[in-house]
């Protein structure tokens, strides 16, 4: 069976790599080439971006994500001019009985839909996982309108990072199991704990390593010895809950740093571990309004 000699178009060559990476050279009849461009400009940025958030420094986030971006970016066009070259050096070329609109839309879908979406969500549920917090339950520590970035290599089997007193983490409501909240963890499982106006007890131990006057009420530091942070108690005299416990097994209790506007343990109960999904780890962006607040960016939490 004869077919018939086609043309090549270079400008559709360049369109179809601006299109999706290797598409231009797979309407050259470089399938290997294509390949590869889809593989390094397509699939590899989905890896390198979630490696940066989990092991760059804060204070190099920025640079090394708008770096890597411009690379893979300058890749990109470097695909698309290299698909107009080849198809003006072999204008002419016998179509191939693989050559066909269909084939070509099945390849796209294949792409775009398939591949790309199953590696961004498998990235998203076992990598890193990005949030926008939209309340200041967590002030001062976390802002509204802070963009995390959340490691979700945590708390979970052969994870190897278990939930300690301190860390910031994101979890689901215990009662909705819809809505996903960030907050403090402060007690664990087995433990005793009081809270007495502005002082947690833990076990009888008081968490409370000092205080500072604001204009708005008081700044507590707190520590168990291994961790410590801040928070504040906008209204330390306000009717807030008394809570004396027993934290029941597999539970942990969580509060906002900003105690006295936030919705945490003290009124929705204590959280299933199997409910916190990812440990808050870095800012990387933060927009109020129209702002952005570029002294967030690169945050460690």
């Amino acid at each position: 069976m004869e077919y018939p000699v086609k043309r090549r178009k270079p400008w559709l060559a360049l369109l179809l790599s601006l299109l999706l990476p290797g598409y231009g050279q797979l309407y050259n009849g470089e399938v290997n080439k294509a390949i590869w461009f889809f593989l390094c400009l397509s699939l590899l940025p989905i890896v390198v971006v979630a490696m940066i958030a989990l092991y760059v420094p804060g204070q190099w986030l920025l640079a090394s994500g708008a770096g890597y971006l411009l690379l893979a970016g300058s890749g990109w066009l470097y695909g698309a001019i290299d698909a107009f070259r080849s198809a003006r050096q072999q204008p002419d070329y016998v179509l191939q009985p693989w050559q066909r609109s269909g084939v070509y839309l099945l390849v796209f879908i294949a792409c775009v839909l398939v591949a790309v979406p199953a590696l961004n969500a498998y990235a998203r549920d076992h990598w890193v996982e990005t949030f926008r917090v939209p309340s200041g339950s967590m002030e001062p520590t976390v802002m509204t309108g802070d963009m995390l970035f959340a490691d979700k290599r945590y708390n979970c089997p052969g994870c190897g990072k278990t939930l300690k007193r301190g860390d910031l983490v994101i979890f689901a409501h215990p009662n909705t199991r819809s809505h996903y909240f960030i907050k403090r963890v402060i007690g664990l499982p087995g433990e005793h704990l009081r809270i007495e106006g502005t002082a947690i007890y833990i076990n009888g131990k008081s968490l409370s390593a000092g205080q500072t006057p604001q204009a708005k009420g008081v700044q507590v530091t707190e520590t168990d010895g291994k961790a410590t942070w801040q928070v504040v108690w906008e209204q330390p005299n306000a009717a807030l809950p008394q809570t004396d416990l027993q934290i029941p097994t597999g539970q942990v209790f969580m509060m906002g740093d900003n105690r006295t506007a936030s919705n945490d343990s003290r009124f929705f109960g204590v959280v299933p571990l199997d409910g916190v999904i990812a440990q808050a780890k870095v800012v990387w962006l933060s927009v109020k309004g129209n702002q952005v607040r570029w002294e967030r960016m690169g945050l460690a939490l």
